[in-house]
């Protein structure tokens, strides 16, 4: 059964094919259990046997992922505290980057903070127009530490830049696609969907061994981040103990 008011990860392998899904009732945001179960689970779906292609969705139709959870950022009291919640991106972005399936990120609705960052580190993203994107960490006292390797490595610096350092601005669909942070944008939902079957069982029936040795080929030159993001979330695990991280999150909750 799904937990709704905490969050949920559940996945499922149907001809190839295994669904991942993440759903929390505030806007798809993460907490640190959630962190933990989806890089769990994209961790095993890699060594899954059965598994050929994977898709990474979310629940609900509007944000696909709102980043960080609000709620926990709050109760973060120790440097330690704010490096392991931070890791929890880390880990999921990690896991993404050494699975040796190719990965289909299904973009439904916008995406802030960690969600950039979790639709970045995707091999192929396949979004809806609407989808907006805003790094918006800068904006509570932090900045993008964590998720900035696999959004650079998506858009380029320029643009990983811009998203930075403007982080009350939204970039739409069409900008993020320009960038190549999605693949494709389509019109509506079923086309979309649409999309992503034929993608997917495309993929099943290409050969696993090539898939496998073009993944490498496209992570190359980011053997360092198992270290790289853990370093990351330490900055960001200081940082948001400071008295202007806690006033912009609860500022930004009263809204």
């Amino acid at each position: 059964m799904i937990e709704t008011q905490e969050g949920y990860v559940i996945t499922e392998t149907h001809a190839g094919i295994t669904t991942i899904e993440f759903g929390h009732p505030q806007s798809n945001s993460m907490p640190t259990k959630q962190l933990e179960k989806l890089a769990h689970e994209i961790h095993f779906a890699g060594t899954h046997a059965e598994t050929k292609v994977i898709i990474l969705k979310s629940s609900g139709d509007r944000a696909f992922c709102s980043g960080a959870s609000f709620d926990e950022l709050l109760q973060i009291n120790s440097i330690a505290g704010g490096e392991k919640f931070f890791s929890g991106f880390a880990n999921v972005i990690n896991n993404m980057r050494r699975c040796p399936k190719f990965i289909i990120a299904r973009i439904h609705g916008k995406c802030v903070g960690g969600g950039v960052g979790i639709a970045a580190a995707a091999d192929y993203a396949i979004a809806v127009e609407g989808c907006d994107i805003k790094l918006s960490e800068l904006a509570v006292g932090i900045g993008p530490f964590v998720v900035g390797p696999a959004v650079e490595r998506k858009i380029g610096i320029a643009a990983f830049s811009a998203l930075s350092i403007d982080a009350n601005m939204w970039r739409n669909s069409d900008w993020a696609k320009k960038k190549g942070l999605f693949a494709e944008v389509h019109e509506n939902v079923v086309n979309m969907d649409e999309a992503i079957k034929r993608l997917a069982n495309t993929l099943t029936h290409s050969n696993p061994e090539a898939m496998a040795e073009m993944k490498k080929i496209f992570w190359k030159g980011t053997e360092n981040w198992d270290t790289l993001l853990h370093e990351r979330a330490l900055i960001s695990g200081k940082l948001i103990l400071s008295s202007f991280s806690k006033e912009a999150i609860s500022k930004f909750k009263a809204k």
